[in-house]
């Protein structure tokens, strides 16, 4: 018997010696395997891109994750318990391990036959998250513990604590704590109260199945769980724990919040993001700066949308979405009613209702948040019934001849008053630059973005109209014509050998006026007046000259109805255009993305635009830029260092001056006599309607300033307004608070350019004591001669041959 026992005890210790030896080897095997853990400190979280304005509003945030890393300092400590009190209660004693957890793990597995959840650490759960599989294995398990040791060693508590506040998922998109914060409370984690942050606590156990949207009843549970564990454990106090228990779980998901409504710009910077960096981008962390200033935003989505509403009431009622039913008993179900409305998009500034009553002087409505309002009539009077796109029935006179009880309408939020209105089916653009390095500064793609994505200011081209006239008269001017040359407005007749019928072309005002200075030709927008100067131009000429704009050759017509605006042409390349006439005749070209920065907050890439000011080029003694370099606060918007490069120079200074005179003409005397009501002698500008008016143009500017603004249709139609009715007011509205406090600017004439007194009529030289003289600019070698000189004396200029045109 005692030999028995020797035998078995040697037999013991031999196995125990044995098996300790594998599991030894096993250990240092699966050490040797694992991944290092230093890494940990450099670590970098999957962070969604982020846009912001030039200013530091944000616009924008794309990425499947929504992350936003947060410092463990900046970390409540009542979060920070409440997520030790359910997560890991002794973490701040053990070493990565904790031994009671796993024991009482084991024993359960023993006696149970099943796992247990509880045995992780934190540190344990941040190996799994970072570097292992979440497969349920007893492999997985040794090397969480194996791993867990490694990190204590390499990183502090602290760290390894923010690691995983920052790493954990807690369901609907959101990875850590911030994130969290932001989903279901719409607020920061230091805004969050108890029963919040119990809420969020504990949510790691099971982010999908228990949180407070999804499952409200398990949320309950799991909340009261962690707040019992926080009582017991001593981090809150029994009153604090009665309070937050009653507290209502009040939570819904909270989508990305932005600081300004940008979506264009966002969209058109993400674009232009991914192009730079790839898909990567959505996950680095990047930090992109755009050029867009957050209160010219703000300015141009107002003059936009305000714009749109009222050219859609000036067009009278197109009626109801939809007509809503009583129930059976004849009475409204509210309820059921809100519902609905819901299926209505919410614009900025309108927002679907449902006709509830009325009587002679108001509307009482319904919104989808169930709450009850009051329209008066007066918001209504231009509710006149649209009985065909260019007919409306007379003004109504009471509420009843516009609605009936159940109609699904369109209101817009007044001050302490609703008004009747509707969503516009014609749509608008709007992009402002400066011209002095193509910093776009605004850009408004729609009416709104949620109904349309389609941005209408850089990827709609459309005809310009008479909007494009002045790059012809800029091509002439460089070619030697001047503000005073005379051109015949007189009928013309085009043939095109390939068409029978011949274009006969004429002024909006089906008028002609004879013998025209250009000036003259320009300010009023005159159509003969424009083609007959680009074909005695030539097309060919003008072309050449156009192209440097930034206009590519095959968007624009060989013929002269290019002379009329039927390029192809989008608001961003006309305000780039025109840019040039702003900034003394240099081509810039437009930018969007100005800065980008990595996590680390490491420049990974900046904007070096081209720019047009006088310290970036020597200019030769017979010219000085008119562009002037005073200050302001539009100017303090363009960044300008000496590694800039000059832009380049496309018209000379000379024609870039006289164009804006002609265009500040235009303003005062002409098609864009509307503007005046800004009271400012700076602008300069031109409207632009195309054939049967179905694009409204109105593009204009200062020195520190350029706009242009489209109004039309997608589905080309006439829009039934001129660029002067439809645009121009955007435009003003959109330009008059842009330019508030920014001081008015004159261009500095440049050198080679005279003013003299010319006679209106012939557009020469006046005649001593003429009393209806005039001054004009010109350049020195085209002023004209005296009275009687013949113009072709001074305008030796052929038509280009071989185009095909035929005048009479």
């Amino acid at each position: 018997m005692k030999n028995f026992f020797n035998i078995f005890f040697q037999v013991l210790i031999s196995t125990s010696v044995a098996c300790l030896c594998a599991v030894t080897v096993i250990i240092l095997y699966t050490n040797a395997q694992l991944p290092t853990v230093n890494i940990l400190e450099e670590i970098q979280l999957q962070v969604p891109l982020k846009i912001y304005t030039a200013d530091g509003k944000l616009i924008g945030e794309y990425g499947e994750k929504r992350r936003t890393p947060i410092a463990i300092k900046d970390v409540p400590e009542t979060l920070k318990n409440a997520i030790l009190a359910t997560e890991d209660r002794r973490f701040y004693d053990h070493n990565g391990v904790d031994l009671r957890g796993l024991a009482r793990a084991t024993v359960h597995l023993l006696a149970s036959g099943t796992k247990a959840q509880g045995a992780s650490t934190i540190t344990m759960q941040v190996a799994r998250n970072f570097f292992l599989t979440r497969k349920k294995t007893f492999g997985r398990k040794l090397n969480e513990v194996l791993l867990a040791i490694k990190i204590e060693k390499e990183l502090t508590k602290d760290q390894i604590l923010e690691l995983y506040l920052n790493k954990i998922y807690f369901g609907k998109r959101a990875y850590g704590v911030q994130a969290a914060a932001q989903v279901y409370y719409g607020t920061t984690v230091d805004k969050l109260s108890l029963a919040q942050i119990a809420m969020i606590a504990g949510l790691p156990q099971a982010p999908s199945a228990i949180n407070p949207i999804n499952n409200p009843d398990a949320a309950t549970k799991r909340r009261s769980h962690v707040l019992k564990r926080m009582l017991h454990y001593g981090f809150i106090n029994e009153a604090d724990y009665e309070h937050a228990i009653i507290e209502p779980i009040e939570t819904r998901y909270h989508g990305r919040v932005v600081d300004i409504d940008a979506p264009h710009v966002a969209e058109q910077a993400r674009k232009e993001l991914v192009e730079k960096f790839g898909p990567d981008v959505y996950t680095s962390g990047f930090i992109a700066y755009t050029s867009v200033d957050s209160r010219l935003q703000t300015i141009a989505n107002h003059a936009v949308q305000e714009g749109l509403l009222e050219y859609d009431k000036r067009h009278g009622y197109r009626g109801p979405l939809a007509q809503l039913s009583k129930d059976q008993s004849g009475q409204i179900p509210l309820s059921e009613w809100a519902v609905q409305l819901k299926a209505y998009p919410k614009t900025a500034f309108t927002m679907p209702a449902a006709v509830m009553s009325m009587n002679e002087n108001s509307v009482k409505a319904l919104l989808a948040n169930k709450q009850q309002i009051t329209i008066s009539f007066d918001s209504m009077r231009w509710a006149a019934k649209q009985l065909s796109h260019t007919r409306v029935d007379m003004p109504p006179q009471s509420p009843k001849d516009v609605v009936e009880v159940g109609d699904v309408i369109y209101v817009e939020p007044g001050i302490n008053h609703w008004m009747f209105s509707q969503l516009p089916d014609a749509e608008s653009a709007l992009v402002a630059m400066h011209p002095k390095n193509g910093a776009i500064l605004a850009l408004i793609g729609g009416f709104d973005f949620n109904l349309s994505h389609f941005n209408r200011a850089t990827q709609a081209t459309r005809q310009p109209g008479s909007n494009f006239k002045p790059f012809i008269y800029a091509a002439a001017l460089e070619h030697g014509f001047t503000a005073a040359s005379i051109i015949n407005d007189a009928p013309v007749v085009y043939r095109d050998n390939n068409v029978d019928e011949a274009w006969r072309p004429q002024n909006d005002t089906r008028r002609f006026y004879g013998p025209t200075r250009l000036r003259i030709g320009l300010t009023k927008s005159r159509n003969l007046v424009s083609i007959r100067l680009l074909q005695t131009l030539g097309i060919g000429r003008a072309l050449k000259i156009i192209e440097r704009f930034g206009f590519e050759r095959r968007n624009l017509p060989r013929s002269l109805s290019l002379a009329l605006g039927t390029a192809a042409a989008s608001p961003l390349d006309i305000c780039t255009g025109y840019a040039a006439f702003a900034n003394g005749g240099y081509k810039v070209k437009p930018f969007i993305v100005q800065r980008v920065v990595d996590s680390q907050d490491k420049v990974v890439y900046e904007a070096d635009p081209a720019t047009a000011c006088s310290e970036c080029q020597q200019l030769n003694e017979q010219e000085i830029s008119p562009f002037v370099e005073e200050e302001n606060a539009l100017d303090q918007l363009v960044k300008e260092s000496s590694a800039n490069l000059p832009a380049k120079r496309i018209i000379s200074p000379q024609t870039a001056y006289i164009m804006t005179s002609i265009l500040q003409d235009a303003i005062q005397t002409g098609t864009g006599k509307a503007a005046r009501a800004l009271n400012r002698a700076d602008l300069a500008g031109k409207t632009g309607t195309t054939n049967n008016q179905m694009d409204a143009w109105y593009t204009g500017y200062n020195q520190s300033l350029v706009a242009s603004v489209w109004v039309g249709y997608d589905e080309p139609r006439s829009v039934q307004e001129y660029g002067s009715q439809a645009a121009l007011p955007i435009w003003m509205k959109f330009m008059g608070p842009a330019l508030q406090g920014v001081p008015e600017t004159k261009p500095v004439q440049p050198r080679g350019l005279v003013t003299v007194r010319i006679d209106p009529a012939s557009g020469l030289l006046a005649r001593p004591g003429q009393a209806n003289a005039i001054f004009e600019i010109f350049r020195q070698d085209t002023v004209p001669s005296h009275a009687g000189a013949r113009y072709h004396e001074r305008h030796p200029i052929t038509p280009s041959g071989g185009s095909g045109e035929t005048l009479f």
